[in-house]
Formats: structure tokens, C-alpha cells, sequence
């Protein structure tokens, strides 16, 4: 399987090879299909699959084809190599595509984990095969520590280790603790796969507002709007 992701985020060109088949969960993200007709099946989703998606439809593409994933504005897709004795915990809502003959079942949380962070069941993958991960911004690796607790932004976490210790935090001083978000708190071994969009509304509108000089040069100055950006 190719797969190219163009510097602007938007879309990926995904192209099946050989006897290639790829589940896609995201039916209607499929915006261009090249092969033959055939090679395209639409099946009813299982029960656990409509639960953890609140999809109806899945698809399975069989080689030789192509086509293209649209994404949502600022998201980017990545496609994970997963071996076959993988002990990842993912967010399924994370999940595009798997590719065919890859096994998963569901992880339920503990009841305190799950009642603040609004998730019932984490699904753990084995390969090996390709997962699509799509994410707000990149999708960044950092390795745990047994000892050296990793703090990471609860809506940031993607996946994460099964045997991997991890309960809901803060860090830092009191002020800062009052002012963050919730944070994961893991100890173990092994990756976790986190989203690196800012979740920082106020730099986003610090970096994207005008400042109070330009307005006012728009303002001011004959035909200021269209000069002054």
C-alpha cells in the first residue's frame, strides 16, 4: 500500500497493490475511487463497530486501485504500522482505515477513567498491518518511562501502551494545575502516539487577529482595506 499525504493538509492518494484489501471506516471520505467497480464492497457495520463509530457503513477495497481520502480542514492523516503482538490502546474515533486481516477488540476503561473522560472503551489492534490515524495536526511518538511520569493533554492522547499506568492529573504548581487542562498521567514502557494540534484558543486568536494599528490604518487611509492585510 502507497500512501502520499500533500503538504497541504486536506486529502492523502492511497494505492492498492497485489492482492491488497483495505477496510475503510469513513464510507463517504472517499471523494475519488480509480478501478474497477468491482473492487469496491459496502457492508453493514457490526454492532461494536456502530457503537464505538455511530457509523452504519463500512467499506472493503480490494487491489488493484486508487483513491483519494478527503479530510476535515487542520486534520492530516498517518498511517501507523501496527506488529503482531502490539499492545496499543487506540481512540477508534481516530481510526480511517485498517488494512485486511488485521484483529481488534475492545478495552473497557475503569469506571473513574471513563466518567471524566467521557470513554467507555479503548480498541487494541494486532497485525501486523497499517491503521489510517487521522489527527488534529501531526501525530507525534514519545517513548514512557517506568519512573519519569509523562503528563500529556487528555484530548491529546491517541494511543497509548495496555499495560501502561495511567490515571487523570495535573502538574506544576497550584496556579498552574488550576489553569491546565486535564492531563494523562502514564508510567510504563513503550510508545504513545499523541495529536499535536494546539488546543490553545487564545494563541490561535493571538496569531490570527490584527493588531489595533492596522485597524485603524483601515480605517483612516483611502482604500485601506485592500491595501493593508
Amino acid at each position: 500500500m502507497k500512501i502520499v499525504a500533500p503538504p497541504p493538509i486536506g486529502h492523502v492518494y492511497v494505492s492498492l497493490e497485489e492482492e491488497e484489501k483495505l477496510h475503510v471506516l469513513h464510507s463517504k471520505s472517499i471523494i475519488a475511487y480509480q478501478g474497477s467497480p468491482n473492487g469496491r464492497e459496502d457492508k453493514w457495520m457490526d454492532i461494536g463497530g456502530l457503537y464505538r463509530k455511530k457509523k452504519w457503513i463500512r467499506t472493503l477495497l480490494t487491489a488493484p486501485c486508487s483513491f483519494v481520502l478527503g479530510l476535515p480542514a487542520g486534520f492530516s492523516l498517518e498511517a501507523i504500522e501496527v506488529p503482531e503482538h502490539s499492545n496499543l490502546l487506540f481512540d477508534f474515533r481516530h481510526v480511517v482505515f485498517f488494512t485486511d486481516g488485521m484483529q481488534f477488540r475492545s478495552k473497557i476503561l475503569k469506571l473513574k477513567t471513563a466518567w471524566i473522560t467521557r470513554e467507555l472503551v479503548r480498541i487494541k489492534f494486532s497485525g501486523p498491518g497499517k491503521l489510517g490515524i487521522i489527527s488534529v495536526g501531526d501525530i507525534v511518538s514519545m517513548q514512557l518511562d517506568p519512573e519519569i511520569p509523562l503528563y500529556i493533554d487528555a484530548s491529546a492522547l491517541v494511543a497509548y501502551p495496555d499495560n501502561a499506568a495511567i490515571r487523570l492529573s495535573v502538574y506544576g504548581n497550584s496556579l498552574a494545575s488550576q489553569s491546565m487542562n486535564v492531563q494523562w498521567e502514564i508510567l510504563g514502557s513503550g510508545p504513545v502516539l499523541i495529536q499535536t494540534g494546539s488546543r490553545d484558543r487564545q494563541l490561535e486568536t493571538k496569531l490570527t487577529e490584527d493588531g489595533w494599528i492596522k485597524r485603524i490604518l483601515r480605517e483612516v487611509l483611502p482604500f485601506g482595506s485592500v491595501y493593508i492585510k
